[in-house]
């Protein structure tokens, strides 16, 4: 673990825990992760944002290969962040991986409740491949609840025997039934997320829904034929058994899963790129892992 690395946890454990424990209303959360954003993360230079129709915000960095993409779907337990919050991240990623990244702005649970994320979700992606992008062209990806989307999204496009190239989630929340273990054992360990919260999320964005629904709880989905899929936790957060499981149950199914756990570092901490040298470490590695994904197919004999 880097100096820098054991002095971000320090600094969250000691700013930002307590402010999430005590953040009244979604509302007031959205917009601290807002400001928090613009003030702890500079946008990489030349990094190009463009909104397009659907509320789907394109990012790119460098040069980027022609009809490949990374779609993304940000954190934020349902009730903040945003492709704002997440611009310098995803354009980090669009660099190292040389591919344009699109993220949609999906609707928070202040906005509408459970399933509308997930529809606007898979609208995403149907919207990507009205687009002329196929399946092999995407790699999914996400983070926290938003890696939560993306694994619901996954299970749905395999249900449908039209998985993507891959997918990429870090430290994911796939399991709103809030039965795994690390909940308890990691409840002092956690350097950001404070325990005592998370249920209070999860019944604001479901409702009166089901917790167990795979839709919701992406764990207990279905997976038939999953393509690779990069998974990044670490052993000290809360939601350590939401990404192990998911791995185990992925690479059961037939996935290629490619793990990185960190021993220490904080839930999603390639968010907190320039701060420590871990996370663009992890981004780096997430990105190698995306190009891996979309290597060009090469022509059928005869083919044009």
């Amino acid at each position: 673990m880097s100096r820098r690395l054991h002095f971000f946890n320090m600094l969250l454990r000691h700013t930002a825990r307590p402010r999430l424990a005590r953040t009244p209303t979604p509302e007031v959360a959205a917009r601290d992760m807002e400001r928090g954003a613009r003030f702890l993360f500079r946008p990489p230079p030349f990094l190009r944002h463009v909104v397009r129709p659907g509320g789907m915000h394109w990012f790119s960095q460098g040069p980027c290969a022609p009809r490949r993409v990374i779609l993304w779907f940000h954190g934020g337990g349902y009730v903040a962040g945003s492709p704002r919050t997440h611009r310098a991240m995803l354009g980090r990623l669009s660099r190292l991986a040389g591919v344009e990244v699109c993220a949609p702005d999906y609707r928070l649970a202040q906005e509408a409740r459970f399933p509308a994320a997930v529809e606007d979700a898979r609208a995403a992606w149907e919207r990507l491949m009205a687009e002329g992008y196929r399946p092999e062209d995407v790699v999914i990806g996400g983070d926290s609840a938003g890696g939560g989307l993306a694994a619901g999204l996954l299970a749905w496009l395999c249900q449908r025997g039209t998985p993507p190239a891959g997918a990429v989630l870090f430290s994911p929340w796939t399991d709103l039934t809030l039965s795994g273990a690390s909940l308890t054992e990691n409840a002092e360990a956690d350097a950001l997320l404070p325990v005592g919260r998370i249920g209070e999320l999860a019944e604001i964005w479901l409702g009166e829904a089901d917790p167990a629904d795979p839709r919701a709880s992406p764990l207990w989905a279905d997976f038939p034929t999953p393509p690779p899929v990069f998974i990044a936790w670490s052993q000290t957060e809360i939601l350590r058994d939401d990404a192990a499981r998911l791995a185990d149950r992925l690479e059961q199914a037939g996935s290629e899963v490619r793990r990185m756990v960190h021993p220490v570092a904080p839930h999603v901490w390639p968010y907190f790129l320039g701060w420590f040298p871990e996370a663009r470490q992890t981004l780096r590695r997430a990105a190698v892992f995306v190009r891996e994904c979309l290597r060009p197919v090469p022509a059928k004999p005869g083919g044009s």
